[in-house]
């Protein structure tokens, strides 16, 4: 099981509990020494990210930025840390969580943070997550659940109040939500197959009412655009643990295509938490060089699309032949489609060619079928 990730018992909840009385320490002794209080956090500046190829994902190199009382910019950033540390450590204690936009609202009401936005909470979660080498979940902060699960798996919860409760992911015909609990519930039981992550919604309900779980023995994952941490963790441990491989299954846009790199490699963004991506993951479409191939209806790539693939061409990963391959389609044709398109060729109500046709033609031409 993914050890880094992993908040649900005990042991992990007092070390993170350890770490952050560390960090209270480490400024009062300075305080104690009459020293002027600082700390040192790893720095999460775009120059400080280093794609790691041992790993396959974006990592934090070396650098570090000092954070004390050189100036009042910093002072504040300084307390605006320890405030949101306090909190983490409070919530812990209570067994009790909040959400990033519940702890914006409560640093409203304290004195001479001079919070004003929730980026700036937001940063500094970010920052402490850098500092203790843990993720926000492990303090009790936990994002919007974004994602939705179907298949052939029952796991068991081991969150407090609910040890032993389980779940069948087949139990809700429209699926079951994918949240810090059940990415690192214990796994049961399970006959499946392969993982089929899928970027839409209505696209993974019509592969339910398709029966692709039974088809192709295939845990149906709805990441609901960007997949969320949680989604994330739970993709790479059914990879890990059950020894399942993961496709990839999103529109025919650069938004697409870099939901599954995410997947598979990690983003920058998230670059100081470890061991959330699936490396062995592959993206089985929807191509950009599947549109002509396919003869779908298309879309003209706008100008938000242009200056999104100017930005990935920046990005190391997809310097790789094939996904510069799918960059030189998008700016050959300036074309893009959605999984939706395929609707166009379905012969009858009921039988769609994406599930029918499309997705087995896909995997069996990288061999998976």
């Amino acid at each position: 099981m993914n050890k880094t990730l992993k908040p649900s018992n005990k042991s992990d909840i007092k070390k993170v509990s350890d770490l952050l009385s560390e960090l209270g320490k480490r400024i009062y002794n300075q305080l104690l020494k009459e020293v002027p209080p600082e700390l040192e956090i790893p720095s999460r500046s775009t120059d400080n990210i280093v794609f790691d190829h041992l790993s396959q994902q974006y990592v934090l190199g070396n650098k570090k930025i000092k954070r004390g009382i050189y100036s009042i910019r910093s002072a504040k950033s300084l307390a605006q840390l320890l405030w949101v540390a306090y909190v983490a450590k409070e919530l812990i204690k209570k067994d009790q969580v909040t959400t990033l936009r519940d702890l914006f609202y409560t640093s409203l009401n304290e004195k001479g943070l001079e919070i004003s936005e929730q980026a700036e909470t937001d940063a500094q979660v970010e920052d402490l997550e850098a500092v203790l080498g843990v993720p926000r979940e492990s303090f009790n902060i936990i994002p919007h659940d974004r994602g939705t699960a179907f298949g052939k798996l029952v796991l068991e919860y081991n969150v407090k109040g609910f040890e032993g409760n389980r779940v069948d992911l087949m139990s809700h015909p429209d699926g079951v939500s994918v949240g810090p609990g059940l990415a690192h519930a214990n796994f049961v039981s399970s006959d499946a197959r392969m993982v089929l992550v899928l970027e839409k919604h209505a696209i993974f309900i019509q592969m339910i009412r398709e029966k692709i779980h039974e088809k192709l023995g295939a845990i149906l994952i709805e990441t609901g655009g960007q997949a969320s941490r949680a989604a994330r963790i739970l993709i790479r441990r059914l990879n890990k643990e059950l020894g399942l491989p993961v496709y990839i299954l999103t529109d025919a846009d650069p938004w697409g295509m870099h939901i599954a790199l995410v997947i598979i490699s990690g983003s920058a963004k998230s670059a100081h938490i470890r061991d959330i991506n699936t490396p062995s993951a592959k993206w089985i479409g929807f191509w950009a060089t599947d549109i002509e191939k396919y003869k779908v209806p298309s879309l003209q790539l706008t100008q938000v699309d242009y200056k999104r693939i100017e930005e990935l061409k920046a990005d190391p990963r997809y310097k790789e032949k094939f996904f510069r391959k799918q960059i030189e389609c998008f700016l050959e044709t300036g074309r893009k489609a959605e999984l939706e398109a395929f609707s166009s060729k379905n012969k009858t109500i009921g039988v769609t060619y994406l599930a029918n046709t499309y997705l087995p033609a896909k995997l069996k031409e990288i061999g998976a079928l």
